[in-house]
């Protein structure tokens, strides 16, 4: 009897070791993502049965803590290798990325945020069979070094010192450096640190009107602000060195709209129309048919119209305008 026992335990200790040996659960330990980016989280497992396994698969995610409640899950029937399951067409913030049929369990997430920077578990069960197999993988969303804030702090009641303050973000938490205004790093300052959060950090300094600059760096790079801030310095030369530039161009206008009105004015009215005859003398076309006609330049004053219309009202000499001289072309018939 104790031979027949024992016989049932031997091949019962063979089928389970067996049974152990085949099954197989794969992730990545460390997974690494920028904020806001989508992130998959690799799972996959295998199982004795797989080739010929025609009942329901489920896969469980949990966050933080190994015996949570799954905030995720799907079961699919593994009946079909064939069409896709409903757990992959998920446009919410989880699914799954893979076919469970094939023992791809990878979990997506999409738009990853600091607050997803946790201990995740891949869990997989099978129908009829009481035991599940779970791993570990651990997300670690990265932030680069950026400076949100400088601002001064000025004293209060309690008679604290004016501080410059500097309020920096990054994943994992950078180092802050204060440099001065040659960008040597200022070794002798009173500087107070104060992490504002898992990826925050408010750092100050006393604040005396020089010009200070903070640094944060990290290995994932580096960010630096100055205060005051250098834009403001250089969009003052700017504006000013613009308005002196627009200032000479309405100087040197000016000056050469002034010189051409002397010039127009300087010039006199009564040859104006000297040019005019002096080209009409030259022009043969203006000789008649079988004669010559020899061009002489006459000139007559006229008095101003109004004056003729009354010629029996004398002005006074001092209104009295100076007589207008007119040429003109003239033809001299020869005989």
């Amino acid at each position: 009897m104790w031979q027949q026992q024992s016989f049932y335990l031997i091949m019962s200790g063979i089928i389970t070791g067996s049974l152990s040996v085949s099954w197989d659960m794969a992730v990545s330990p460390v997974v690494f993502v920028p904020r806001g980016e989508d992130v998959v989280l690799p799972c996959s497992f295998t199982h004795p049965r797989q080739q010929y396994y025609s009942g329901k698969i489920t896969v469980k995610w949990l966050a933080r803590e190994s015996r949570a409640l799954p905030f995720f899950t799907c079961s699919v029937t593994n009946n079909s290798m064939e069409g896709k399951h409903g757990c992959a067409e998920s446009e919410l913030k989880y699914s799954t990325y893979g076919d469970l049929r094939r023992g791809e369990l990878s979990l997506l997430i999409r738009r990853v945020q600091l607050s997803d920077n946790c201990t995740f578990f891949c869990r997989v069960e099978l129908e009829g069979l009481l035991k599940y197999f779970q791993k570990e993988t651990q997300l670690y969303v990265t932030v680069q070094p950026q400076i949100l804030n400088m601002s001064v702090v000025e004293p209060g009641s309690d008679g604290a010192p004016r501080r410059l303050q500097c309020e920096v973000e990054g994943q994992p938490l950078p180092n802050v450096t204060w440099l001065s205004a040659s960008g040597t790093p200022i070794q002798d300052l009173e500087v107070k640190n104060q992490q504002r959060g898992p990826a925050r950090l408010l750092s100050s300094v006393p604040y005396l009107q020089e010009v200070l600059s903070c640094r944060a760096e990290s290995r994932l790079g580096a960010a630096e602000r100055r205060h005051p801030a250098a834009h403001s310095t250089t969009l003052i030369i700017s504006v000013s060195v613009s308005g002196l530039i627009v200032l000479l161009l309405l100087l040197v206008t000016g000056c050469i709209a002034y010189r051409r009105n002397r010039v127009r004015a300087a010039a006199s009215p009564i040859y104006a129309n000297a040019e005019t005859v002096e080209n009409h003398r030259l022009q043969d076309s203006d000789r008649p048919v079988g004669g010559s006609v020899e061009l002489q330049l006459v000139y007559s004053t006229l008095n101003d119209a109004s004056s003729s219309q009354h010629a029996g009202v004398k002005k006074p000499i001092s209104q009295q305008e100076e007589p207008v001289v007119l040429y003109s072309p003239v033809n001299m018939n020869s005989d």
